[in-house]
């Protein structure tokens, strides 16, 4: 920054006539980015020049009309800038505040000059946070320990929320608040420490740009766009509200905290919302939930764009809004949200109007009750308070004093001209603002107290303290010799309490600590709306739990306690799952039961989970069971009358055994070989009770049991048939007339043939115990929700030999009892024999598809009653007949009928 100075070098800032030579100092500050072209030029126009370790000094002889020709090139034209107070001071320190909320909106024809900003749309608020600046330093003014023997004053400026008065305010600064002449400081007596400023993001990127230049600090109060977080482009920035980056990542993590995942968005048009919508956007959808739409609130446009926006959120599914946005800007929508009689909505509030004064007004109760949002950390200010309340319009008159007065208390001041038809009670300046303003939380004012109090505090590092850095002084340094670069490098190190008990520190990046209140916004007791902290967000809380909700303190729209619903699809209750819809967002979605043998037991369950081997899901599939066990009990019905059935039926073999015994003597019973029959009874008896081996649990001991009784028993059964079968055949063939066949005669050969049958099967049964031995297993596959227990076969190859072993003996029995059916005896049981095995081979011949297809006990079931039934084939065709004729036909159990027919 360049400064007009006069004198024999001289360091002062006047512009005034000099005594012999102007010169025209760069400090060293700004002598880095000096440009060589201009030196160069400098040089060719004749004017001398020097340096030092400090500066350049151009010489510029004639000095009358090269001044006239430097204020003709660097002023700009002089235009007025309401709101602008000042105080005079040894140090100044600026500030900017955007003290009313719009604009007079003029068309630009971009032919003619445009007209003067006229500002509209008092803030009390935004008057407020002006007035904690006034205070502070008049606190500061007032303390002999913080800055001794030095007076602060200061130079405030209305930016009326636009970027023309924010810059206009900035170069009104930097040029000594007289014009506005880009790197000249050419007033007398002002010195800038730095500057407060602005409420807006957007605002404070051109001041920051602007005062980084020349190394003025610029500390924000509300600016909380976190791209001024970065030292290359803002290097002399601070701030004393955290950046967006931190609070629009506790947003989403708000709104993800009370399970909302179908949520709009408003964002202001300006670099505060749309970095704002990058960043909650991206949380909201890392977090799960879904944007039901992101509409932008045109800050260029009187109406704020809000007939279509209140048309959008009257038209979504989503009942929770996000809205990042001023409240001036924000203040446009909700009018229309009034108008158009929308409500039932919550709205999620950033922290620019999270405490909005100008939003509590009664007529948006219906519309903004329940809203929740971040507010900047408060804090009490009595002090501030006692100070605000003693306003006085005779005491203390600024230029806006009497337009908050107007506000404060809906009066108007004489001659003041008012709208048609418009009626309203006229200020006397006797008002009591004490009736309007006690004690309270104070949260941009308690921001804008301490930003005042963290220049200050560098400007005491400064002057006489331990040097801080490469800044070293053999004494210490005067007002006049500092240069807005030492103001910059000492606040980086402030750290300090204010006297309510805040502290204070910047980062290295000039942000404060990450602390935000949250608040809800209930009904008064006087029908006005008022925020009630019920909450905190913070980063730095010693147990790491950032988000801290008093749920029990909420009220929500429609003043429920209970957290509303906004979700794109309804929740899918447990025993379900989420089904993605093709072309919608991933929160539209529809529920369908989980698949069988899986479960969810949490509402809108992703994905359901399978239960364990041994566990299957309820009805309503949120939870596993333990899986009922099914084998062929006795405890079942089918189990015990199967073993009803067998007991009984292996009751009937040895009863016929008896008969047999009592008449072994009749010659029925010695036609029919009756060593051979007692045999088969004996066999067919095991073979009754067999049966029961494949009934109860299946324990090891009887998996090996039951398959090898079944063989073994089977085999001799269906030997002894075979052997009664050639028995005869030979004994018939036999009696012929020359015969070979009669030394076949008798019971060795019939014994020879069961052992060799038996003996065969044994050696089966013994390989396969040896080498495939059946064992107890489960399956929990065949049956849902059923463990079946069951003896495996252990090979399935030796198993069906096995049983192929026994058709195989049984269809020779029934092929050579065929061939003697005729045989010419009246005793002759060839042809029952062949009944027998007929039944027998029909049985297992339907048991083979039947076992196949039967599953759980019920395969089990199937063999043992193939085992009675071909059992009781045997018993009723080859002994039934007997008895009968023993036990009910005793006459026709003689000799006579043993006669051959003449014609064999």
């Amino acid at each position: 920054m360049a400064k007009c100075v006069h004198g024999r070098e001289g360091m002062g800032s006047g512009i005034s006539r000099p005594l012999g030579k102007v010169w025209l100092v760069l400090e060293a500050a700004q002598k880095e980015q000096e440009d060589t072209k201009s030196l160069t030029s400098f040089h060719k126009e004749g004017h001398q020049t020097r340096r030092d370790s400090k500066s350049v000094v151009f010489l510029i002889p004639g000095w009358p009309d090269r001044l006239e020709l430097c204020k003709e090139c660097c002023s700009l034209p002089r235009e007025s800038i309401a709101g602008n107070l000042s105080n005079p001071g040894d140090i100044v320190i600026g500030g900017t505040f955007p003290v009313h909320l719009d604009r007079v909106y003029n068309d630009l024809s971009f032919t003619n000059k445009p007209a003067e900003l006229q500002c509209q749309r008092f803030s009390i608020e935004r008057y407020q946070y002006m007035h904690a600046l006034i205070f502070a330093v008049e606190e500061i003014n007032g303390d002999p320990e913080l800055l001794p023997n030095i007076t602060l004053g200061f130079q405030i400026f209305d930016t009326c929320t636009t970027l023309r008065r924010a810059a206009q305010g900035t170069l009104s600064m930097l040029s000594g608040g007289a014009e506005m002449t880009p790197n000249y400081h050419c007033s007398k007596g002002t010195t800038l420490a730095g500057v407060v400023g602005d409420s807006g993001s957007t605002r404070s990127i051109l001041m920051a740009q602007i005062l980084g230049l020349y190394r003025y600090p610029l500390v924000s109060y509300l600016s909380s766009n976190a791209v001024l977080s970065n030292r290359d482009l803002f290097p002399s920035f601070f701030r004393t509200i955290p950046s967006d980056d931190f609070q629009m990542r506790g947003l989403a993590h708000l709104v993800l905290h009370y399970g909302w995942t179908w949520i709009g968005l408003l964002i202001s048009d300006n670099d505060y919302g749309q970095f704002g919508l990058q960043i909650v956007k991206q949380e909201i959808i890392n977090g799960g939930a879904c944007v039901a739409f992101a509409e932008n609130i045109m800050t260029g446009q009187p109406n704020r764009n809000a007939p279509h926006l209140v048309q959008v959120i009257r038209d979504s599914t989503a009942k929770v809004v996000v809205v990042i946005a001023s409240d001036s800007d924000f203040v446009v929508v909700v009018e229309e949200l009034q108008k158009q009689n929308v409500t039932g909505n919550i709205w999620i509030a950033s922290e620019a109007w999270a405490t909005s004064i100008s939003l509590r007004d009664k007529r948006f109760q219906m519309i903004l009750v329940g809203t929740i949002g971040f507010a900047i950390h408060g804090g009490k200010m009595s002090e501030f308070t006692k100070y605000f309340s003693s306003l006085k319009i005779s005491k203390h008159f600024d230029m806006l004093i009497k337009e908050f007065w107007e506000e404060a208390f809906s009066c108007k001041w004489p001659n003041t001209k008012l709208a048609d038809n418009a009626t309203t009670n006229g200020c006397t300046g006797n008002e009591k603002l004490e009736n309007l303003y006690s004690e309270e939380t104070y949260r941009i004012p308690l921001n804008v107290y301490t930003a005042i109090y963290a220049v200050a505090w560098a400007l005491h590092g400064f002057l006489c303290t331990p040097r801080i850095g490469p800044l070293k002084y053999a004494n210490c340094p005067n007002v006049s010799s500092f240069q807005p670069w030492h103001i910059f490098h000492y606040i980086k190190y402030v750290n300090f309490m204010t006297k309510d008990g805040i502290q204070v520190s910047f980062d290295a990046n000039g942000n404060p600590p990450a602390v935000y209140d949250i608040v809800n916004w209930h009904v008064s007791g006087k029908g006005t709306l008022e925020q009630v902290t019920v909450g905190s967000y913070d980063l730095n809380a010693p147990d790491r739990k950032t988000l801290t909700v008093d749920e029990d303190r909420h009220v929500w729209a429609n003043n429920s306690t209970e957290v509303p619903f906004s979700k794109c699809s309804p929740s899918c209750s447990s025993g379900f799952r989420k089904v993605m819809v093709p072309g919608k967002p991933s929160c539209c979605y529809e529920c369908a039961p989980c698949p069988q043998g899986q479960i969810s037991n949490q509402t809108d369950a992703v994905e359901c989970h399978p239960c364990s081997w041994d566990t299957w899901p309820n009805l309503q599939q949120d939870r596993c069971l333990p899986r009922n066990t099914e084998f062929l009990s006795y405890e079942e019905s089918l189990g015990y009358s199967l073993a009803a059935i067998s007991i009984f039926s292996s009751l009937i073999p040895l009863i016929i055994l008896g008969v047999f015994i009592h008449h072994k003597k009749t010659p029925i019973v010695r036609a029919n070989n009756y060593s051979l029959s007692c045999l088969l009874l004996l066999s067919l008896f095991f073979c009754f009770l067999c049966s029961l081996a494949f009934i109860g649990y299946p324990q090891p001991e009887k998996c090996h049991l039951r398959q090898v009784a079944f063989g073994m028993v089977f085999a001799l059964c269906i030997s002894c048939v075979l052997a009664k079968t050639i028995t005869v055949v030979i004994a018939f063939n036999a009696t012929k007339p020359g015969s070979r066949l009669r030394k076949w005669t008798g019971v060795r050969v019939a014994y020879c043939i069961i052992g060799i049958c038996s003996l065969i099967q044994l050696c089966v049964s013994i390989t396969r115990l040896i080498f495939f031995p059946p064992f107890p297993n489960v399956d929990t596959h065949t049956k849902p929700g059923i463990i079946i227990v069951y003896c495996t076969e252990g090979s399935p190859t030796a198993f069906w030999c096995m049983l192929g072993y026994l058709g195989l003996l049984a269809t020779i029995s029934f092929i050579v009892a065929f061939m003697a059916r005729r045989l010419p005896d009246r005793f002759n049981e060839a042809k029952f024999i062949t009944f027998s095995m007929l039944a027998f081979l029909s049985v297992w011949v339907s048991f083979i598809p039947a076992y196949l297809s039967a599953r759980g006990m019920y395969t089990v079931a199937m063999e043992v009653f193939a085992i009675l039934s071909s059992s009781w084939a045997v018993v009723g065709c080859i002994f039934v007949p007997k008895c009968f004729i023993m036990l009910l036909r005793p006459n026709l159990n003689t000799r006579e009928p043993l006669k051959i027919k003449a014609n064999f």
